[in-house]
């Protein structure tokens, strides 16, 4: 898995009845582009993270 800070992490729910979660990528810890990535989730909430196969990247779109 590969991202750049900006790109979003989309986590997929594991249970019935769990909702999927974003999180932005803050910056990146791994060697070219590679986790641990530090995200910020909707909440505030921020933490590192190595994701699973549970989890897509979304790259960063400037809207254009």
């Amino acid at each position: 898995m590969q991202a750049s800070v900006g790109d979003r992490l989309l986590v997929h729910g594991r249970i019935v009845g769990q909702h999927d979660r974003s999180a932005e990528i803050i910056e990146v810890l791994g060697a070219d582009g590679g986790p641990p990535y530090r995200v910020r989730f909707e909440n505030g909430h921020e933490t590192l993270m190595s994701p699973g196969p549970d989890t897509v990247v979304r790259p960063f779109s400037t809207g254009d």
